[in-house]
């Protein structure tokens, strides 16, 4: 076993425990922190694939910016435990039902998947900026505007939620 192997081991499984912290944690800070350990396992993933300028491009874009939105979207709704209402079991059960649903059909996707032919050789322009720019402007052009409307849209919402109302003065 070399060292690409034993590093893509410990980042698959910092990145699998790090993503079970995200979605077990009661506080919403924390699962916030813990997706921030998750981008930084999958930038490492995309170091070890040759694609450096998407590993930079992924801790400057999500665990910088869009962590930072999180933290602040979290912060400006004050999300206190005592102000949460109690989930309905059938809402927990409809979630876990959905949950294994979902799994069940990436696994048969994979499952049917052909990876043993793909060979990736050393020396090649794969993750090179180029070659990402021409696919990103030319191919993905109007998905990649339409994530940002939605972003922005996303961030509107969320200060418009947390917005507080104004006391109203009574003048006598």
């Amino acid at each position: 076993m070399g060292i690409t192997q034993i590093l893509f081991w410990f980042l698959t499984i910092l990145a699998l425990v790090a993503a079970i912290g995200v979605i077990s944690s009661k506080n919403p800070i924390y699962s916030v922190l813990w997706l921030i350990v998750v981008f930084f396992a999958i930038s490492g993933h995309y170091i070890l694939m040759n694609a450096q300028f998407l590993a930079i491009v992924n801790i400057i874009v999500y665990a910088g910016a869009i962590m930072v939105l999180f933290l602040f979207v979290i912060m400006l709704m004050n999300l206190n435990a005592e102000a949460e209402p109690v989930k309905n079991v059938y809402m927990k059960m409809a979630g876990i039902i959905s949950g294994l649903t979902l799994m069940i059909v990436l696994v048969a996707a994979l499952s049917h998947s052909d990876v043993q032919n793909t060979i990736i050789r050393p020396g090649t322009s794969i993750g090179l900026i180029k070659n990402l720019g021409k696919a990103l402007f030319n191919q993905y052009v109007v998905p990649f505007e339409i994530s940002s409307v939605l972003f922005l849209s996303a961030m509107i919402g969320a200060i418009m939620l947390g917005k507080k109302d104004p006391v109203k003065k009574i003048s006598l």
